[in-house]
């Protein structure tokens, strides 16, 4: 193991390593040991024990937090000129077709969520190479690929995440900002 650091010392010796926390005080172990200069994230790791190599244990599924997650989500639709409107008034940051489906393919992805529609989803099927190992690729299941492209916007946009068993059978996913204050965090978690 590395060594620890000044810091991370004073922050171990800040809370009891075997003691069980209910979630209230728990939340504030965690905004009394942090230390970075940045607003840290606040994940939440839930052990199911559950076996997801079996089909009927797969758990997954999305949530939209009552707070957000604090993150700004940098979102592109790929839609027909026709929903192009209705993608800019929801707060789309990119908007648009076959120039961003050029782009993806010159190797672009500086983005966090990819929402198109059905019907051009034939165009976007190529970019699975390079959207579906990190991530990106629009899909039915998660409301990515929608006609109602709005209302997907402004899902994301309000702090939508999306949760999925790993191959251990926990869940991992990031609720909050240390910076939100305690109740924030206990109604996202």
């Amino acid at each position: 193991m590395g060594k620890l650091t000044k810091k991370s010392k004073e922050a171990l010796a800040k809370f009891d390593k075997n003691a069980a926390y209910p979630l209230v005080d728990a939340i504030q172990v965690v905004k009394n040991i942090t230390y970075t200069k940045f607003d840290a994230s606040v994940d939440l790791d839930v052990r199911l024990g559950v076996d997801p190599r079996k089909a009927n244990q797969m758990v997954r599924g999305s949530v939209t937090l009552p707070h957000g997650s604090g993150k700004v989500v940098r979102v592109l639709v790929l839609c027909t000129p026709d929903k192009e409107e209705e993608a800019k008034a929801a707060g789309a940051d990119y908007v648009g077709l076959d120039e961003y489906i050029k782009k993806i393919k010159d190797g672009w992805t500086d983005i966090d969520v990819v929402i198109t529609t059905p019907t051009v989803m034939p165009k976007v099927g190529p970019l699975g190479r390079i959207l579906g190992p990190r991530g990106l690729m629009p899909n039915p299941k998660t409301g990515t690929v929608t006609m109602e492209i709005e209302k997907a916007v402004n899902e994301v946009k309000a702090g939508k995440i999306d949760f999925k068993v790993d191959k251990t059978g926990i869940i991992h996913a990031s609720v909050a900002k240390v910076s939100f204050d305690n109740k924030m965090i206990l109604d996202n978690a």
